[in-house]
């Protein structure tokens, strides 16, 4: 690529520009190494950068936050579906992907994504000791990766304050704050995941894995309306079936540009 590797910068999970969890996506012609992609993520400080390339007749898709590769991205699929669609890449407004969560598929429907996520089995444990003495916790769950944490109410997830406890100390990729929302919202929720480089998620679509089921069950409907209160806001549709678990969201394009130069070594041949 003459013009270096394309970059798209994408906002999703959003209510328009500037809002929800923004991602980049890079478009490669195939994989490419490890540590540049690793040095792109970084660099663009982003809680993630998905890397998208051609495979086996659909997508093969990464994702990075700036300090480690993660099993799982909502977010930066949803960004990614959105930025394939706008390139005239989708054959009927749907994505197939190839993940280190096995395959995962997209819908796009003018700037709406709903993306296809494994569903998690909420496990009951004791909430760690440290939270549990500072927020009014209700109940503990965990899932493949995360920590979940439901409270009293919404005003108790506003005001945690992830700074009291070092969360770096808990074994999990992430700690979801989570409680039920004032209609027409189902529930509310917050992501730290400071493990992995991101102290405060602005929208998180994987938490949807296991906070869907865990919301399902206690409210009786597969059918859910979610509110990330980060400060950039996200707003989630989340669709609960027996083994996956559909999130839907709007997504927006700010910024397409290259990474091009002695930046782009390593990412394409021709670059």
């Amino acid at each position: 690529m003459t013009g270096g590797v394309p970059l798209v910068w994408v906002d999703a999970f959003g209510d328009g520009p500037f809002t929800g969890n923004p991602a980049a996506v890079c478009m490669l012609d195939r994989p490419a190494d490890d540590a540049a992609m690793q040095a792109l993520a970084a660099e663009l400080g982003l809680s993630e950068t998905a890397f998208v390339w051609p495979h086996d007749g659909a997508f093969a898709l990464r994702w990075f936050t700036p300090s480690a590769e993660v099993e799982l991205c909502g977010h930066a699929t949803v960004a990614t579906a959105h930025v394939l669609a706008e390139e005239g890449r989708l054959g009927g407004g749907r994505a197939r992907f190839w993940t280190r969560s096995g395959w995962l598929e997209a819908t796009v429907e003018a700037d709406q994504v709903e993306i296809d996520l494994p569903a998690e089995t909420p496990t009951p444990v004791e909430p760690p000791p440290a939270l549990a003495a500072l927020w009014p916790v209700v109940r503990a769950a965990t899932g493949r990766f995360d920590l979940l944490v439901e409270l009293d109410d919404e005003e108790a997830v506003r005001r945690v304050d992830p700074g009291a406890v070092d969360l770096r100390t808990l074994p999990y990729r992430g700690i979801i704050v989570t409680a039920r929302g004032t209609p027409p919202t189902d529930y509310v929720l917050r992501f730290f995941a400071p493990r992995v480089g991101v102290p405060e998620d602005p929208v998180t679509g994987s938490a949807q894995c296991l906070l869907g089921p865990h919301w399902a069950s206690a409210l009786g409907t597969s059918e859910l309306r979610a509110v990330q209160m980060s400060a950039r806001r996200g707003f989630l549709g989340v669709r609960v079936g027996a083994a996956r678990v559909g999130v839907t969201g709007r997504a927006v394009t700010v910024l397409r540009g290259a990474v091009t130069g002695e930046a782009a070594r390593g990412l394409s041949s021709g670059a």
